[in-house]
């Protein structure tokens, strides 16, 4: 190589090494409001949290600062720090995961703030858990249930920072009046009664588009319940019509469609209102409530081929609802009729057959009741469409009041759960619906939110890939779909 172009390498090699070593000479400088020495760097009334520090600094002390919050990631460029101090200011709460980052960490002292201790104080006592940084005593300033608690004694369960709503997923586009969720093959179906154009709609979950749509439909006359019933397998609806008759269809799943199985005896159902289906002792009964007053509701029950009756109650009383429930283990049927107080029967296990048992006193005008069980309490809603609607406790030998909900223009009102939550709904056709969640600590229900459905009739929930959805019928607007939704406070 010659002797100048060596050169020349040379005086670039130097130029290089000097631009590297000018940029080593640009540490950032200590900030106006700090005092630095080789490793600290002390802050004191500064205001606000500065951006860089020099390089060398490991210790950082921002004292008397009257921070009253600081942002998210202020020390993402400071991650040898050994010791960050924020003692004595006026914070209530940190970003989350503030300390992220910064693995060198042996020391943080906190004391001398106003922490609140919720959910989004919570990352802060996981992450005390998990370093090996040592954290001073500090103490809760709120709220008063943790006021002048140790921060240092709390624990994740210390917190319950999961709060659910119930948001719109999906608007199915007509009306029905009832709706029941039900597992057949392995998978969950769906299917809504629409009174208006005589059809039982049966809808599937479809897993990739993750929304509900058409399966099969059964054509009918005036339906007003659709009420699937699974045997031995076998799945069969009820499909019950004001006019044309009642009848039962049968899945073929050789065909892959439903095809009808019988009638349903035209001179005892003349006007049905409500079918519910129950076991007792491993035999299939379904029940429904006539609304007639020529009519009587009937229970029937499947002998391996068909359906027969298989007891009458009580008619002429006009029944609008039936309620299968068991009452100290022992079978139960409520009825609701607009004639007369809902009337309680039991099951009479020598003659096979329900007995008059009482009635629900004080209590006229119940268009439907419908059970629920919080632990070993049972309790029962009672809707109805003038006057209060009622929850009622069992307590041994009656059913006595315990709260009581305005509703006027409701037709329904129905409790369900979500894991370990206890929800009722209930719905207006002049008001909006509204949704309340069960208090365990004042053992009643408290208001929960609003939802806004048209004149609904029925609610059912279902549970898909780990998802729950309410499925609610609109007599006068859109079925909806709604999701009940877990939200993390601490976030």
């Amino acid at each position: 190589m010659p002797r100048g172009s060596s050169l020349l390498c040379l005086l670039a090699a130097a130029s290089v090494l000097l631009a590297v070593d000018g940029k080593k000479a640009k540490q950032p400088r200590c900030p106006a409001s700090c005092t630095c020495t080789k490793d600290n760097a002390l802050c004191e009334r500064a205001g606000l949290i500065p951006r860089s520090f020099p390089f060398d600094v490991i210790s950082l002390s921002f004292v008397k600062s009257e921070f009253t919050q600081i942002p998210k990631e202020s020390f993402i460029h400071t991650p040898a720090l050994h010791l960050l101090s924020l003692a004595y200011n006026n914070l209530e709460v940190l970003p989350k995961d503030l300390f992220e980052g910064l693995e060198a960490l042996t020391k943080v002292d906190l004391r001398g703030n106003q922490f609140t201790c919720d959910c989004k104080l919570k990352w802060l006592v996981d992450w005390k858990c998990s370093t090996s940084a040592t954290v001073d005593q500090i103490y809760c300033k709120g709220p008063a249930s943790l006021l002048d608690k140790k921060i240092n004694d709390l624990q994740s369960q210390s917190f319950d920072c999961f709060t659910t709503e119930f948001a719109p997923y999906q608007s199915l586009k007509f009306e029905s009046i009832s709706v029941e969720a039900f597992s057949f093959g392995n998978d969950q179906y769906v299917v809504f009664a629409q009174p208006f154009i005589g059809k039982c709609s049966f809808l599937e979950w479809d897993h990739v588009e993750m929304i509900f749509r058409n399966f099969d439909d059964i054509d009918s006359t005036s339906t007003v319940i659709c009420k699937p019933l699974v045997i031995d397998s076998q799945l069969f609806v009820i499909v019950a019509q004001l006019f044309g008759g009642s009848h039962i269809y049968k899945r073929d799943t050789s065909a892959n469609k439903f095809i009808k199985l019988q009638g349903i005896d035209i001179l005892k159902i003349r006007k049905p209102n409500d079918v519910e289906t129950f076991r007792i002792d491993g035999e299939s009964f379904f029940v429904i409530a006539d609304s007639s007053k020529a009519g009587s509701t009937t229970i029937y029950k499947w002998n391996g081929n068909g359906f027969y009756s298989h007891q009458s109650l009580h008619p002429w009383y006009r029944d609008t609802d039936v309620e299968y429930m068991e009452i100290s283990s022992k079978p139960h049927l409520i009825l609701s009729s607009s004639s007369q107080r809902p009337v309680i029967y039991q099951w009479n296990k020598g003659t096979k057959q329900f007995d008059r048992r009482t009635d629900i006193p004080e209590m006229e005008d119940v268009y439907a009741v419908k059970h629920f069980q919080v632990q070993s309490d049972l309790f029962i809603c009672l809707t109805r469409f003038i006057g209060d609607s009622k929850v009622m406790r069992w307590d041994g030998a009656l059913f006595r009041e315990l709260q009581t909900m305005p509703s006027r223009g409701s037709m329904v009102f129905h409790p369900f759960s979500v894991g370990s939550r206890q929800y009722a709904i209930l719905g207006s056709d002049y008001s909006f619906t509204q949704v309340y969640h069960w208090d365990a600590n004042k053992g009643e229900f408290v208001h929960f939110q609003e939802l806004n459905i048209q004149a609904p009739r029925a609610f059912s929930l279902v549970s898909i890939d780990n998802r729950q959805f309410l499925l609610a019928s609109s007599f006068k607007g859109k079925t909806q779909i709604i999701e009940h939704l877990d939200i993390d406070l601490s976030n």
